[in-house]
């Protein structure tokens, strides 16, 4: 239940952005922990969710709205009557959050947890650690109900205008939300065990934090050349372009098309981790080529997600991998780049496999991906 709790939870994350990359392998380690269960497998399974599932959701994120303008303009290249909503793949998404959730389970419990074996660890959650997770937890409950009931009445105050959830001050206004819960949970937690004795304890564990970032904020600056050398030189356009034209020109159509688009988008995502920059650049080709070939431009924005999930916890430019490798020396001081990749790598080729499995699903049935949206051209 641990495990499903936590992989769930870290698919659906993308509701709160990249914040749930760094948020939620911090917690279900934290969680594997005190259960007695080894915590680098909580933290493998929170950070391999956030990352390889983090396309799917149970509600309409962030990244649906982002993409959907982008495929639209694209698609109008075609058909200039074609008019999207960021809703277009959202049936696709619910499925794969419960099916990547079930596969995530049994490769966490079949495949992680007994690779690791017993933690034998010196960081072991005593009695009133476990008093202080459960005080935050309620807390958590009390904040997040007060959050509904600012956001569910139609004229919520967290609610945009004309009841809008996409555009209201609850999407624009989430990362101070989460800051605001995140300190009170910690002082919550931290008044229950003794850490925080008085109110000048709290900046001061704020800035103690910051020590365990500096070999995070070393790394970053030889990763920011890497991708700033892509930028000045053009190269990692130069490839994503090449390689789809290359793929154009094979001809590939139906399941082969669908498996080479993914893991033509997964070899890219090596050199470009922006999902959105790299739909900047497949868009224009891949929309067209789909729509030309009889499928629809919500089907090609769908196959493209399902790439650029899979392979993100595997690159080894990803800004937030130096931030995960921190958290798992806090129990194993030798956990390097190697550890992280091999150990995600599971949750990848099984997320991967399921999901190709889901769209060829959808093409032999032709279900809808959202409302109104279908796989292939009307």
């Amino acid at each position: 239940a641990l495990s499903a709790t936590v992989l769930f939870l870290g698919i659906n994350g993308s509701i709160a952005s990249e914040a749930s990359i760094i948020v939620i392998p911090a917690l279900a380690a934290t969680a594997f922990q005190a259960v007695g269960k080894h915590p680098i497998a909580g933290l493998i399974a929170g950070y391999a969710a956030t990352n390889a599932g983090f396309t799917a959701n149970i509600l309409i994120t962030g990244t649906d709205a982002l993409l959907y303008g982008v495929t639209e303009d694209a698609a109008q290249m075609i058909d200039p009557s074609v008019t999207l909503t960021p809703a277009i793949n959202w049936y696709f998404m619910i499925v794969s959050c419960l099916v990547l959730t079930v596969v995530g389970v049994f490769v966490n419990d079949r495949i992680i947890v007994p690779r690791l074996g017993e933690y034998k660890g010196s960081e072991k959650a005593t009695d009133l650690e476990k008093k202080g997770l459960r005080n935050a937890g309620i807390f958590t409950l009390i904040y997040a109900i007060l959050l509904l009931i600012c956001l569910v009445p139609q004229n919520g105050l967290l609610r945009g205008e004309n009841g809008s959830i996409l555009e209201s001050p609850f999407i624009t206004g989430l990362v101070p939300i989460l800051i605001v819960y995140f300190v009170l949970a910690g002082v919550v937690y931290g008044k229950t065990v003794g850490t925080i004795k008085d109110s000048g304890d709290i900046p001061k564990m704020m800035a103690n934090s910051l020590q365990s970032l500096t070999g995070y904020i070393g790394l970053v600056f030889v990763i920011a050349q890497f991708i700033n050398m892509f930028s000045y030189t053009n190269l990692g356009t130069i490839i994503a372009v090449n390689a789809s034209d290359a793929l154009q020109k094979v001809g590939f159509t139906g399941i082969p098309l669908v498996i080479g688009v993914i893991l033509l988008t997964i070899v890219v995502n090596f050199f470009m981790t922006s999902g959105t920059a790299k739909w900047y650049i497949f868009a224009p080709i891949f929309v067209p080529m789909f729509m030309l070939l009889g499928y629809s431009p919500e089907f090609a924005q769908v196959i493209y997600r399902i790439g650029d999930s899979i392979a993100n916890p595997l690159t080894p430019i990803y800004p937030y991998l130096p931030i995960v490798i921190g958290m798992a020396q806090k129990y194993e001081k030798n956990t390097g780049i190697g550890t992280i990749i091999s150990m995600t790598l599971p949750y990848s080729i099984a997320f991967l496999i399921v999901w190709i499995v889901q769209v060829i699903v959808w093409m032999v049935f032709n279900l809808p991906l959202g409302p109104g949206a279908s796989v292939f051209l009307a």
